[in-house]
């Protein structure tokens, strides 16, 4: 599927600012930048930083400067997303049906799927239902919170749904144990995405039992430097365990720049596993 780039939005002048945030919420789940997915799904908005690589969060900017909304803290509010939007993924589906190839799908951008958080309680099982639906669309759920997976998942997870792909986020060494939570549970793929990427993980990680790492610098206003030596010792690992790796860019002021790895694109998907049956 070709990549597509979404251009800048901005409110009209006295527009609501719900309606402006559905719009907003709609152009991005049709069109994203994220080289890994071919769709971004957002159940809802919000969501409580939890370790550095949430420090400069886009997620956090761009629903305030563009939408704006007031949606990050333990005690900010969440804001489920609109019928149109839940209604994205159904039609993904059927396009990937119809057209005999599968679709991507990164949930959530916008939010943690796995958070403690009241309206994530009760929003979780209509996502579940949801997924279920789309069983043409490769679902993946990136978390910070892989600690929290086991118990919120569906009673008849068995041994992972055949559409859904689990992964964390591991920015540096100091939550290299995430990778280890995420192992625990059962699922079809198991990714890390080292991204934003702000020191060498590739000897901190345990890396059992995960399929896939992706690898990116911080982009954006006040982004952090990144070594390209990080990325060649975890290419490394991934060449010795096997593991697809994902190269996606350096560090820089806007995304996708500095894609090329010692003069090469690196961008190798995971096979699924047969998942045990639920």
């Amino acid at each position: 599927m070709q990549e597509r780039v979404i251009g800048s939005v901005r409110a009209s002048v006295g527009a609501p600012a719900r309606l402006t945030a559905e719009r907003n919420e709609l152009r991005m789940a049709d069109a994203t930048i994220i080289a890994w997915t071919d769709h971004t799904f957002n159940p809802w908005m919000g969501c409580q930083k939890v370790s550095a690589g949430c420090a400069h969060c886009y997620a956090e900017r761009l629903t305030r400067d563009r939408m704006g909304l007031t949606l990050w803290g333990e005690h900010g509010r969440r804001q489920v997303t609109s019928d149109a939007n839940w209604a994205k993924p159904r039609r993904w589906s059927r396009e990937a049906e119809r057209d005999g190839v599968r679709s991507r799908v990164f949930c959530a951008s916008l939010c943690d799927v796995f958070e403690d958080h009241p309206v994530a309680e009760r929003t979780r099982p209509r996502l579940w239902s949801l997924i279920e639906e789309t069983p043409h669309l490769d679902w993946q759920l990136l978390t910070k919170r892989p600690e929290r997976i086991a118990e919120c998942l569906p009673a008849y997870w068995g041994g992972g749904w055949p559409n859904v792909w689990l992964g964390t986020s591991i920015e540096d060494a100091r939550v290299a144990h995430r990778a280890a939570e995420l192992a625990k549970v059962p699922a079809v793929v198991r990714f890390v995405s080292y991204e934003p990427a702000l020191g060498p993980i590739h000897d901190a990680v345990d890396w059992s039992g995960i399929d896939w790492v992706i690898v990116g610098g911080e982009s954006g206003p006040g982004y952090r430097p990144f070594d390209l030596a990080w990325a060649r010792a975890l290419r490394d690992v991934a060449r010795e365990r096997d593991l697809a790796f994902f190269f996606k860019q350096s560090a820089a002021y806007r995304t996708e720049v500095g894609i090329e790895l010692d003069g090469e694109i690196v961008r190798a998907y995971p096979e699924p596993r047969t998942p045990i049956a639920k």
